[in-house]
C-alpha cells in the first residue's frame, strides 16, 4: 500500500471485519482466547503498519514543505537582480526543481506556492518591463538612424558638400544608440553606401606632396579618425551571413588602405 487511499479502503475492511468479529458468538473455551489473540495481533500488525506510514508520510511531507521554503528564499533573494540573464536562468531553474519536489502539507500548499510564484514574477516583471524599454528605445534609434541616412541622400543633391558636414553626419550616426538587431547591418550599408556616394561629389585633395606640414598634420588627424570610425562600426557588424561576411570583407579593405595612407603621410611628414 502507497497511497492515503489504498490504506484507507483496506483499515476500513479491517474495521469490517472487527465488527463482523462482535456479532459472532463464543467459541469453544479452550480455543476462545488463542483465536482472539490471533484475530487481535493480525489487526495490531496493519494497523501499526498503517501508523509507520502516515508517520513516515508526515516526516516526507514536511521534508517538501523546508525543500520548497528553500526554494522561497532563493527566489526572494533574486527577485530584485539585474543580471537578467544569469538570474533568469538560475529562476528557471529554481522552477524545474520545485516541480522535482513532492506534496507538501495541505494547509500550507497555496501558502508556499503564492509565496515562490510572486518572487518569480516579480523578477520577470521588471526584466519584462526593461525590455518593452530597451525595445522602444531602440525603435527610436532606427527612426534617428533612417533619418540620417535620409540627410545624407539629401546632401548629395544639394550641390553644396564639404567634408566637415560629412564628418559631423558620421558623428551624429555614431552617438546614436543601438537598433533592433535584424536591422543593424543592412542600416549600416545603407549608410556607408550612402556616405560613399556623397565624398564621390568633393572635390579631389591636392596631391600630399604641395602640401605643408600643417595641412598634412591635419589630414593625418582627419584618416586617424576615419580609420577609428571604421574600427567602432566594426564592432557592431555580425558576421553570420555571406551578406555579413562581405561587408566586414569590405570595411577591412578600406582600413588596409587607410592604414597605408597614414603611413604614407609619416612618412612625407618625417
Amino acid at each position: 500500500l502507497t497511497t492515503t487511499a489504498s490504506w484507507n479502503e483496506v483499515a476500513q475492511k479491517v474495521l469490517d471485519a472487527q465488527a463482523q468479529w462482535k456479532q459472532i458468538g463464543y467459541a469453544p473455551q479452550k480455543q476462545n482466547t488463542k483465536i482472539y489473540e490471533r484475530f487481535r495481533t493480525a489487526c495490531s500488525a496493519f494497523f501499526d503498519k498503517k501508523n509507520t506510514f502516515y508517520k513516515d508520510l508526515k516526516d516526507s511531507l514536511t521534508d517538501n514543505l523546508n525543500k520548497k521554503l528553500t526554494l522561497c528564499e532563493k527566489a526572494e533573494a533574486l527577485q530584485d537582480s539585474e543580471d537578467w540573464k544569469a538570474t533568469a536562468d538560475a529562476i528557471i531553474q529554481l522552477q524545474k526543481e520545485w516541480k522535482s519536489i513532492g506534496t507538501v502539507p495541505k494547509k500550507d500548499s497555496d501558502t508556499v506556492w503564492k509565496r515562490f510564484s510572486k518572487a518569480c514574477d516579480t523578477f520577470f516583471d521588471r526584466k519584462n518591463k526593461l525590455a518593452n524599454t530597451q525595445k522602444n528605445a531602440e525603435l527610436e534609434n532606427l527612426k534617428k538612424k533612417k533619418e540620417i541616412i535620409a540627410q545624407v541622400k539629401e546632401l548629395a543633391t544639394s550641390g553644396n558638400i564639404n567634408r566637415n558636414q560629412i564628418r559631423d553626419i558620421v558623428k551624429s550616426w555614431n552617438e546614436v544608440g543601438h537598433v533592433p538587431f535584424k536591422e543593424k547591418d543592412k542600416l549600416y550599408k545603407e549608410f556607408h553606401t550612402a556616405i560613399e556616394e556623397v565624398e564621390k561629389l568633393l572635390p579631389r585633395r591636392k596631391e600630399t606632396k604641395d602640401l605643408t606640414p600643417d595641412r598634412m598634420k591635419r589630414i593625418l588627424d582627419a584618416k586617424l579618425a576615419e580609420l577609428k570610425t571604421y574600427e567602432n562600426n566594426l564592432g557592431f557588424l555580425t558576421a553570420n551571413s555571406k551578406k555579413g561576411n562581405a561587408l566586414v570583407d569590405e570595411m577591412n579593405r578600406k582600413m588596409e588602405k587607410l592604414k597605408a595612407e597614414v603611413e604614407e603621410l609619416k612618412n612625407k611628414m618625417n
